[in-house]
């Protein structure tokens, strides 16, 4: 069934070392995640994180367990990421994404076109471990490398199941000079479309 989830081909053999909450995340099928995040930053991130926002990168509004929807659909070997975050006043900010398998253990995910992330993956203790390449500017078919160190800084994500029906993740960019620049993390559970 999960032939073409983009994780599943990245992990290869260490997909079946992934806890069970963790596999129904990433499944193939259609489904969401359902939580709520917590959103931190430091003050002077605001401005390039609104600008940012213009490109479709990140969150640029901090807050704490922000209720969360994300919605995944996989078409044509990419899979589409659709987060909805609420704010406590109602308004919502939509945050997409689209991840593509590019070989090995690694995938990129793109906020945009042009602009993209390369990541490693990997299974350690349970735990799915994310450590960022790079980032791609994307022009065309040419994907051109910039270094971590040249943006944000490295980027991490750890997820790890907490029971049969909930996982935590925490998505971190620290930059060798400045520190964390942007950290969100929070608690979800998985339904697939078949469950809604």
């Amino acid at each position: 069934m999960d032939d073409n989830s983009i994780i599943r081909k990245a992990l290869g053999d260490q997909w079946h070392a992934l806890p069970t909450v963790l596999r129904a995340h990433y499944q193939e099928d259609d489904n969401s995640d359902i939580g709520a995040l917590d959103v931190e930053y430091p003050w002077f991130m605001q401005y390039y994180l609104n600008f940012l926002r213009l490109f479709g990168a990140l969150v640029n509004k901090r807050g704490k367990e922000i209720p969360t929807t994300v919605e995944k659909t996989l078409a044509n070997r990419v899979q589409h990421w659709r987060r909805t975050i609420t704010f406590p006043n109602g308004k919502t900010l939509i945050f997409r994404s689209r991840w593509v398998y590019t070989g090995g253990n690694e995938l990129i995910e793109y906020v945009n076109p042009f602009l993209g992330l390369r990541m490693a993956v990997k299974v350690e203790d349970g735990k799915l471990l994310y450590s960022g390449r790079s980032y791609i500017l994307k022009l065309g078919s040419l994907l051109i490398p910039i270094p971590e160190a040249l943006v944000l800084g490295h980027t991490t994500i750890e997820e790890v199941g907490l029971d049969e029906n909930h996982f935590a993740m925490d998505f971190r960019l620290t930059h060798p000079l400045f520190g964390q620049l942007f950290r969100y993390a929070g608690k979800f559970r998985t339904e697939s479309k078949a469950q809604t």
